[in-house]
């Protein structure tokens, strides 16, 4: 029953963005909007939706891998831009881990909280992986990525077009390096080439984040 009305909300969310252009109709933030407040009111537990949902969960891992044919397209300029998008993913991986948890600390959070703040801009399964590994919440880290690959999904493109950021190289690194897997799904609505310069920073970002994480949070519980 869940899974039907997922999709029914999400399709029907997805024809009214392309309806009605907007950078706040997002699919994906129309369809929460407008499920959980049903969840909510029929009082349905979490666990029960996402059981329910289980296989469009499990649909994200192809989905993902998916995302290297329009890398593959993109190799020449990967090959000729290499140390560009190495250095963007490294300056970007640490100051979004660094911000976010200076700054929790800085208002007085835990280190439980801490921890699960530190990944908020990798992909979900990478940011649950790593708040576990430190001792964090996994379902606060979730949330964080959501909210982090929301606020790109939305915002990101009408930041290019202001500040007139036409770069593919440029678009497709922020993309990644900030939203994730939600900013690479938007980019690949909105130009291929982003989309493949967004998934390639997805998964370098993924691996820089993995390394350096656990040795920013020892840091930071030393200085605590």
């Amino acid at each position: 029953m869940w899974v039907i009305l997922t999709l029914i909300v999400f399709y029907s969310a997805r024809w009214f963005a392309k309806r009605f252009p907007h950078p706040v109709n997002n699919p994906l933030l129309l369809s929460v909007c407008i499920v959980i407040p049903i969840l909510m009111v029929l009082h349905v537990p979490y666990e029960t939706y996402y059981a329910d949902n289980a296989f469009l969960s499990y649909l994200l891992q192809p989905a993902v891998v998916a995302l290297a044919y329009p890398l593959y397209e993109q190799l020449p300029h990967i090959r000729a831009n290499w140390k560009i998008i190495l250095l963007a993913c490294s300056v970007g991986s640490l100051f979004s881990m660094i911000s976010g948890a200076f700054l929790a600390v800085w208002m007085g959070a835990d280190m439980q909280l801490v921890a699960s703040i530190l990944p908020k801009s990798v992909t979900t399964p990478i940011a649950m992986a790593i708040s576990s590994q430190l001792e964090g919440e996994a379902a606060i880290a979730a949330i964080l990525v959501l909210l982090a690959g929301l606020m790109g999904a939305i915002f990101a493109y009408p930041i290019y077009n202001m500040l007139g950021i036409k770069s593919s190289l440029a678009r497709g690194l922020t993309m990644g390096n900030v939203s994730h897997a939600l900013g690479t799904a938007q980019a690949a609505e909105e130009n291929p080439q982003d989309a493949a310069f967004s998934s390639l920073a997805l998964v370098i970002c993924g691996i820089i984040t993995s390394l350096v994480a656990p040795i920013i949070y020892s840091f930071m519980v030393m200085m605590k």
